[in-house]
């Protein structure tokens, strides 16, 4: 994951932590008992430094440790006011929902291992596994239903249900919700407390006072190399890292509401999900979107950060703004044509049994029907030309929310305009292919439990500070 908060506060408070623990004035020390391929895996210390809506101008300093097996002692007194996040469910509690399974699942271990020193033992040895991973599942889903975690909108989600959207409803691998990100954030929300500046590092205790030369580099800010999804052996001891893929990426977009790929002090960019609104729309009821997320997690950002739109149903990248001038030289490139965009939708029929070519680019003409908006009507007169290059990927299998499994033909688009609802038109209106795409509830028929197949996957642009060329991919889910 990309880190969602500035860093560089946050890290300055770690390092003063680093050298309390070498000086003797904190300690982290074993609560539980390790086991032994787990002895030597270190630890992850997270710093998020928070704002309180009482009190603004005073910092709260929160400090956590990943997983259940360690705690963090501030010996004598307090001096950089340090606030230690407890589990967000603790060691007694996760132990107690895996004691029913964990003696048998030790047992179907044992026989197994017994096993593997026998000829011919292949079948039984492969159903003690499928009987062990059953019970293991089990477990894993009884201590998954024990994490609940507040969000920045104010909601309290289990664990199960962020699973449903972020992981399709499968179960998360072991140790989720006991990363320091979740725990940070869930004690930051839960107290109405604003996030500023959070930072993590990784300490293999015994190596700590044997570094002298920990964070003597000047801090940078957003490094782009941050290193990511690595195992334990290969992280090194004082380095910093962004929160985990594997179980923080699962958790975090759903307790932010945002899923943010890329953020420095002028630019974000985002994930958006389908069913969610890129800017508000008219009354109350429409006024969750991701500007509107975007303000309460950035609260000093212009009020209308949104670059470009999507819409709701149609999910993938999309870039906001946080300040006028990179607001103002954004938009300039997409009105220049500078901004370069990528789309994948799945169609629902095959093309090439219209004799639709494998790639090609059409020019359509589309207005507003003002007698049914927000639908969009083919008008070669006064149509505004949409122009649309495709090239078609694949036909493959499509397996319906109702049980049928239909051929499907999954596409990809490159918008030269960015005219309204420019690719469903493309898609199903008789000028275009005539075959509407999976989900979609205005030109075609989006079944309960559907979504619009249709994801903007690709998007390059110069960078508004820098002049950097940026170069964004966030693959489809479909």
């Amino acid at each position: 994951m990309f880190p969602p908060f500035p860093q560089k506060e946050a890290f300055l408070l770690c390092q003063k932590v680093f050298n309390g623990l070498r000086e003797g004035l904190f300690k982290i020390e074993q609560t539980s008992e390790l086991s032994e391929e787990r002895r030597d895996q270190g630890v992850m210390l997270g710093i998020l430094v928070c704002s309180s809506e009482a009190d603004p101008e005073k910092k709260i300093n929160l400090l956590a440790l990943s997983g259940n097996a360690k705690t963090f002692r501030i010996l004598g007194d307090n001096p950089l006011n340090l606030t230690v996040v407890p589990s967000i469910v603790s060691s007694e509690k996760i132990n107690q929902a895996l004691s029913k399974n964990d003696y048998e699942i030790h047992q179907l271990t044992n026989q197994m291992n017994q096993l593997k020193k026998e000829a011919g033992s292949q079948q039984k040895s492969a159903e003690l596994k499928q009987k062990r991973l059953t019970l293991c599942n089990q477990s894993l889903e009884k201590v998954n239903s024990l994490y609940f975690f507040h969000t920045a909108g104010g909601k309290v989600l289990s664990l199960t249900e962020i699973l449903e959207k972020s992981n399709k409803g499968r179960l998360a691998p072991t140790g989720t919700g006991d990363c320091t990100a979740p725990k940070l954030l869930d004690y930051a929300f839960s107290n109405s407390y604003k996030p500023l500046s959070m930072c993590e590092i990784f300490l293999q205790i015994d190596d700590i006072k044997g570094i002298t030369d920990l964070f003597t580099e000047e801090f940078t800010g957003n490094s782009t190399d941050l290193s990511t999804g690595l195992s334990t052996k290969e992280k090194i001891c004082g380095k910093l890292y962004p929160p985990c893929d594997e179980r923080c990426g699962l958790i975090l977009p759903e307790m932010l509401g945002l899923n943010i790929l890329y953020r420095d002090e002028a630019i974000c960019v985002v994930n958006k999900q389908s069913g969610l609104l890129s800017v508000p729309g008219r009354g109350p009821d429409k006024a969750d979107c991701i500007e509107s997320r975007l303000k309460r997690l950035f609260p000093d950002c212009i009020q209308q950060p949104a670059v470009h739109r999507l819409d709701m149903e149609t999910s993938g990248l999309l870039i906001l703004a946080f300040t006028k001038e990179a607001h103002r030289e954004l938009n300039k490139q997409f009105e220049a044509g500078l901004v370069q965009k990528e789309y994948v939708a799945l169609l629902d029929g095959i093309l090439a049994q219209k004799g639709i070519p494998a790639e090609g680019q059409m020019e359509l003409y589309f207005r507003l029907d003002v007698d049914n908006r927000p639908h969009q009507i083919w008008d070669e007169v006064y149509g505004k030309k949409a122009v649309t290059q495709w090239q078609i990927l694949d036909v493959e299998k499509y397996h319906s929310p109702d049980g049928q499994t239909k051929n499907v033909t999954r596409i990809r688009f490159i918008p030269h305009t960015g005219r309204t609802h420019q690719l469903r038109l493309a898609s199903a209106d008789s000028h275009g292919f005539g075959v509407p795409i999976i989900g979609d509830t205005l030109y075609g028929k989006c079944l309960p439990g559907e979504r619009l197949m249709l994801h903007a996957k690709k998007i390059s642009f110069i960078h508004p500070v820098s002049g950097e060329r940026m170069n964004f991919t966030c693959n489809e889910d479909f």
